[in-house]
């Protein structure tokens, strides 16, 4: 319990200071997403993701967040999980990223995903290094990317305010899909 207050004193003092820093470099669209694979879990389930068998089967949201459990992440991830079906629509896979490891994953994917998506232990930092998303203090920054099946991001949008992610994403996504019927 103290533990778990200290860390979300710790993340609230890094999203505070960054808030405050200019602004990150994410990956713009049009750059080729970095390939990855790591531990998730959905439902309390451990198993491996990779980007590269997911992209296999249509576009996918990748959104990193700063800690489990704190106020926004929490928030972010509701928000995502009642817009599941809509990814789903869509033919979108999502994948939460966050520094957290697997063991609390397992807890958050059950209690605040509501076990509808995935999120994926970044335990040394090398996604998020990998796709500019690096907060102050090792947690990611909260940024939102929808990729393309052929590995292109489409969209990115960084803020630590968690209410347009799912907006933003979802809206990226419609277009894509309309491009791509054209």
């Amino acid at each position: 319990m103290i533990r778990s207050r200290i860390v979300r004193t710790v993340v609230w003092l890094a999203v505070s200071i960054s808030a405050a820093s200019p602004a990150f470099a994410a990956l713009k669209p049009g750059s080729k997403a970095p390939d990855f694979t790591t531990q998730s879990s959905l439902g309390g389930n451990v198993s491996t993701f990779a980007l590269n068998e997911a992209l296999k089967k249509g576009p996918v949201v990748l959104y990193f967040y700063p800690a489990a459990f704190t106020k926004g992440c929490t928030i972010e991830a509701h928000l995502f999980a009642d817009a599941t079906d809509r990814y789903k629509a869509l033919g979108a896979t999502v994948i939460g990223v966050s520094g957290d490891n697997i063991d609390t994953l397992n807890k958050f994917s059950v209690s605040e995903c509501r076990s509808k998506f995935a999120v994926a232990a970044d335990t040394d930092k090398s996604i998020m290094k990998a796709y500019d998303a690096v907060l102050g203090l090792g947690h990611a920054n909260r940024t939102s990317y929808v990729i393309a099946p052929d590995h292109t991001i489409i969209y990115e949008y960084t803020s630590l305010n968690p209410d347009e992610h799912v907006n933003n994403t979802l809206k990226a996504l419609e277009q894509w899909k309309t491009a791509q019927a054209k």
